[in-house]
């Protein structure tokens, strides 16, 4: 969308600039638009098809291999689709060529600074998120917990310290890389497993990931956070017990992670929920730009979080079977 708009600026301006006037320039812009959008349209898929063999190259080599293609495809397009368009007024191979090469140029100039300049964001981000992550009435009431089994129970008392030091190792790490759905899970199970112990059978967890694709990769540490906002927000204000159901599924290209919680409407823990959902919105803008997006809405008595993210495949990685179930 980016390269389409930034092609039609381009050629909305050399039409003005070729114009006698604004009406003229305009005119000579609706003409031209019927020969670059199908010429755009076959670059942008000829980038696609080269994408596995130029992201295998060397940065530099990978940006000319992009650079030739975006100027060579208009030039040898633009002569047999004018034909087909005898009405849309054409450039010269000449023109149509330093019309492709600037536009492109320019194109990855403002990709290259995007990227450079989005670079200390990431890990400014990823720092904000794991600090947002680890709150002191979390860690207290998980240790109170594994402590209060110490001596009634301390066989499940050193699963819960187990957990808990394998949740903080967690979040204490350097997290740059994807991680699995896999490994998601069962840090999200470890994380459950504490709040069980504390909050007991106030709080209901079902499962549904019979059709998730464990070996998909994922930013770490966004399931869990967002199940604990969802204790936190839906669980922890009634006195009552509630529900946290989990949905996860593969459709076609894309892996959709869907979180359900109860939504107490007089209850004061909703005034953080946006911004923790803006953090992982952010996180999942940082490694997916467009191709992710989180979306939530309360639904009645019920509050959901739905991601949607690229689906990207690990390999060897097999997640034990686990059918829907309540714990």
């Amino acid at each position: 969308m980016r390269a389409i708009l930034a092609v039609e600026a381009g050629a909305l301006f050399a039409a003005l600039a070729a114009g006698a006037g604004i009406s003229d320039g305009l005119n000579l812009f609706a003409e031209r638009s019927a020969l670059i959008q199908p010429v755009l349209l076959l670059t942008l898929l000829a980038l696609c098809l080269a994408g596995p063999f130029t992201r295998k190259l060397p940065y530099a080599y990978g940006m000319a291999a992009v650079f030739l293609i975006a100027t060579a495809i208009p030039c040898l397009a633009a002569t047999p689709l004018s034909w087909l368009l005898p009405g849309s007024s054409t450039l010269t191979p000449l023109q149509t060529g330093a019309f492709g090469a600037s536009l492109a140029g320019i194109l990855l100039i403002y990709f290259h600074l995007r990227s450079k300049a989005l670079s200390p964001a990431v890990t400014e981000a990823r720092l904000q998120a794991l600090q947002a992550r680890i709150r002191p009435h979390f860690l207290f009431n998980s240790l109170n917990a594994a402590l209060s089994l110490v001596r009634s129970d301390p066989r499940r008392a050193e699963r819960a310290l187990e957990d808990l030091s394998e949740l903080f190792r967690a979040l204490m790490r350097e997290n740059r890389e994807l991680t699995t759905l896999q490994d998601e899970i069962e840090l999200t199970r470890a994380y459950l497993g504490l709040e069980q112990l504390r909050l007991g059978e106030r709080l209901n967890v079902v499962w549904h990931i019979d059709k998730m694709p464990a070996e998909a990769l994922i930013p770490p540490l966004v399931i869990q956070p967002l199940v604990e906002n969802a204790i936190y927000h839906g669980i922890e204000p009634s006195r009552e017990a509630g529900e946290v159901s989990l949905n996860i599924y593969r459709s076609g290209d894309a892996v959709h992670i869907v979180i359900r919680n109860p939504y107490p409407e007089n209850a004061s823990h909703h005034a953080g929920n946006k911004l923790a959902l803006a953090n992982i919105r952010e996180r999942l803008a940082l490694h997916f730009d467009l191709d992710a997006s989180l979306k939530s809405q309360p639904m009645g008595a019920v509050y959901q979080v739905h991601i949607t993210l690229p689906y990207t495949r690990a390999p060897h990685a097999v997640l034990p079977p686990a059918p829907a179930h309540r714990r």
